[in-house]
């Protein structure tokens, strides 16, 4: 039998969710209910939500004392919102990690306490199937890919996302990583401990519409491969050697062919142009790249803090 002294802490980023929190209350007091033999805590991070959410939030933690409500001043991203809720939760024993709109059924907690309570620091729900379709889709299909291609493909799952357990252990390491552009999956990977995986297959939303825009996914997809891979700038260098190369035979071939007379005279205006065009574009995405790096090396400097907290629990204050 469980020690009913175990504190399960689950930490949801919640943004413009009102449509489904209610539901998302509901679910995680049945699941509290459920599983008395362990003492629960929802930490819910309103991250600068613009609708009812923070409202609703402060309601449900008004009623019943196992939601806890952290406010932060403005939208800070999900990132921030999640390493707020860690912090928040370095009392429990373990913390779950998921998303507030039910995508990941809380139902599926116990099988992720028990994979935990078997050995495991860190439990992953990987997804058997997902009901992502279209452009996002492909855009998640495309990322992995391309993420196992530049990063070491043993080193995070593609098919492992935000919902997870962390023993207290490997909570306490996370917080204490100072990054400001995070990548949760890479990070949890990053820190090591045991590992077992719970397969699950993830769900519709359960109301309400994606608050995760294309612009936010695509930033978060660069925090990835820009915060785990230096591959793109050896492809720069290698390019670079590559380019130099193919200069260096053509102008000794060039200039071969007009010390022995066989070229005269040539116009070459169109060779002239294409590669001048060429060797342009590769110099400019070299610079966007170096760019994305140092954007991230400033942003690493200035310490400013991840987030800034307005309210806690009024037992927290």
């Amino acid at each position: 039998m469980p020690s009913p002294s175990l504190l399960i802490a689950v930490v949801m980023p919640v943004f413009n969710e009102e449509a489904v929190l209610p539901q998302t209350f509901t679910r995680l007091s049945t699941l509290f209910d459920n599983h008395s033999q362990f003492r629960w805590c929802a930490v819910l991070v309103n991250d600068g939500s613009r609708d009812r959410s923070g409202e609703l939030l402060r309601a449900q933690e008004a009623t019943d004392p196992r939601f806890h409500v952290v406010e932060l001043t403005r939208n800070f991203g999900f990132q921030a919102a999640l390493a707020a809720g860690l912090a928040d939760a370095t009392a429990a024993d373990a913390v779950v990690t998921m998303d507030a709109d039910l995508q990941d059924p809380p139902e599926l907690i116990p099988a992720l306490i028990e994979a935990w309570q078997k050995g495991a620091e860190v439990v992953l729900a990987v997804r058997r199937s997902r009901q992502e379709t279209g452009v996002r889709r492909l855009g998640m299909d495309a990322f992995h890919a391309l993420f196992r291609r530049l990063v070491d493909g043993s080193l995070i799952d593609n098919n492992a996302g935000t919902f997870c357990l962390l023993s207290q252990e490997a909570a306490a390491v996370f917080n204490h990583l100072p990054e400001r552009h995070r990548f949760f999956p890479g990070l949890r990977a990053w820190v090591g401990f045991k590992v077992a995986h719970v397969a699950y297959d993830r769900q519709e939303r359960a109301a309400g519409e994606p608050q995760q825009s294309l612009h936010r996914l695509v930033r978060y997809a660069l925090d990835g491969l820009f915060s785990f891979s230096r591959l793109p700038l050896r492809f720069l260098t290698y390019s670079g050697l590559f380019i130099s190369g193919i200069g260096f035979s053509l102008g000794t071939f060039y200039a071969v062919r007009r010390l022995v007379g066989i070229e005269t005279a040539q116009t070459g205006f169109t060779t002239l142009a294409v590669l001048v065009l060429f060797l342009g574009g590769v110099q400019l995405i070299g610079i966007g790249v170096l760019g994305e790096y140092l954007g991230r090396i400033y942003d690493e400097v200035k310490q400013r803090p991840l987030y800034v907290v307005k309210r806690r629990p009024p037992d927290r204050q």
